[in-house]
């Protein structure tokens, strides 16, 4: 049997941040008709679908009802939390690969946002209130994941020294980064005394460690490459994947807030890929905190383990002059918080070569991050030019 290569060839991504009146799987069903028309193909070429929402999942198998699509050779609802994208092209592409489909859709959407109220509160509303062993940590202020991924924080700080002003150099460069992006919610220069000033949240992070909140939807279109040749975009190649969901137990010898999953999804890929950390252009990781993203950078091996903040903080590094093109979008700290996503999305735009002003001049490998839950799940993806 013929084995396929799979690519991307088609984006779809629809009004996001604080975009109101629609539903999320309105927003979703915008994303794939979009990235059908991305592609150059009608909505009933497409024979795989995979969806996936936000806070409360609502995109579901009804989305092919939405959209009119008959006859599906796949079909599933998936939920990986943030490496949910990265998971999604991992299947689509196997599925390709194997004959079992010719195209398949991944959509992603969420709606949280309302006129009315927050991003904080969006989240508080949809999570139940706390029962058994998490009410225990919730009675120590343990109870969502910026507390959670606050502690994770601060265990890095005390085993290696980390310190915030050296996670406020990667807020920085990202919304460097953003002031090029024009679908980045956040454009405005952001400096270190602006970052310290902001508000907490969860100490250690302020307002400026933590993602954005936002409305909208994304859906990416996969297929064979010798399809995608004959198609209106660029073909993306999907070159390698790996996942990793470590199940962290929580117990104090664990490795809780030191070591990710990406330690082990990403030399999977880069092994699959036939590449290695040398020969990636540009790095789109999932950043819902600054720290996400730098003890991300430590487990790839762009730098030692501990090193990770001396590594963002050091001049020449990072940013759109750096050495390490990374999150060149903005990231989820200041462009759009479409989950595993936002940096998919980013990656195909720099891997076609249309990211306009702020577009990396070597693309040829990118590598892309997903995290999920609280460190419990990891995608990671390495995409190329044909």
């Amino acid at each position: 049997m013929t084995v396929l290569t799979p690519a991307i060839t088609g984006l779809g991504m629809t009004a996001m941040g604080k975009v109101y009146g629609k539903s999320a799987p309105q927003f979703a069903a915008e994303a794939v008709t979009l990235a059908a028309a991305d592609a150059g193909i009608p909505l009933a070429a497409i024979d795989g679908l995979l969806t996936s929402g936000g806070i409360r999942n609502d995109v579901g198998l009804d989305l092919q009802k939405r959209l009119g699509l008959g006859d599906l050779r796949l079909l599933t609802q998936m939920q990986g939390y943030g490496s949910t994208a990265g998971q999604m092209v991992q299947y689509a592409s196997m599925a390709v690969q194997s004959g079992m489909v010719d195209t398949v859709a991944c959509v992603w959407a969420d709606a949280p946002l309302r006129e009315d109220r927050g991003g904080g509160d969006a989240y508080r509303e949809a999570t139940s209130t706390p029962t058994g062993f998490a009410g225990l940590l919730a009675s120590s202020s343990i109870y969502s994941a910026n507390t959670m991924y606050a502690l994770a924080a601060r265990r890095h700080m005390l085993k290696y020294g980390t310190t915030s002003d050296q996670l406020g150099h990667l807020a920085v460069a990202q919304r460097d980064w953003a002031g090029m992006n024009p679908l980045a919610q956040l454009r405005n220069p952001l400096t270190l005394d602006e970052y310290h000033a902001s508000r907490y949240v969860a100490e250690p992070f302020h307002l400026f460690d933590c993602c954005l909140v936002s409305n909208g939807g994304i859906a990416v279109i996969v297929t064979s490459l010798d399809r995608a040749r004959d198609l209106r975009q660029p073909p993306v190649k999907v070159l390698g994947w790996g996942q990793s969901h470590p199940g962290h137990s929580m117990q104090r010898t664990h490795d809780f807030g030191l070591v990710t999953g990406a330690a082990t999804s990403g030399p999977a890929a880069l092994a699959m890929a036939g590449t290695t950390l040398a020969e990636i252009d540009v790095v789109e990781l999932y950043d819902c905190y600054t720290y996400t993203a730098m003890v991300s950078l430590e487990d790839y091996g762009f730098c030692e383990k501990g090193e990770g903040g001396a590594f963002i903080a050091q001049p020449g590094n990072l940013g759109p002059t750096g050495k390490y093109k990374v999150n060149t979008g903005g990231g989820q700290l200041s462009s759009y918080y479409m989950w595993g996503m936002t940096p998919l999305s980013e990656a195909i735009i720099q891997t076609r070569g249309q990211a306009g002003e702020r577009q990396v001049e070597k693309h040829d490998r990118v590598l892309v991050s997903g995290n999920g839950g609280i460190l419990d799940h990891h995608s990671t993806i390495v995409l190329g030019t044909v």
